[in-house]
């Protein structure tokens, strides 16, 4: 299993975290979303021969989210 962080600008609003849980999620591969809401990190727990970290970023480009890689 690996793990990738990005951060989302909107992750810190009630209805943006459920929207990018219930979206990530729904991808294969994808194990766990965990959302700080002070910051917007997203740490996403997945494995890496079904889903790719450049996909679940691209989902979250996708539905119009602020992402930044650090």
């Amino acid at each position: 299993m690996a793990e990738a962080t990005v951060f989302v600008k909107e992750a810190i609003e009630p209805g943006a975290i459920q929207l990018i849980e219930t979206f990530l999620n729904q991808l294969e591969g994808i194990e766990r979303v965990f959302i700080d809401t002070a910051d917007g990190e997203v740490i996403v727990e997945f494995d890496e021969l079904n889903v790719s970290q450049e996909k679940s970023q691209k989902a979250i480009k996708k539905h119009d989210f602020s992402v930044t890689i650090q």
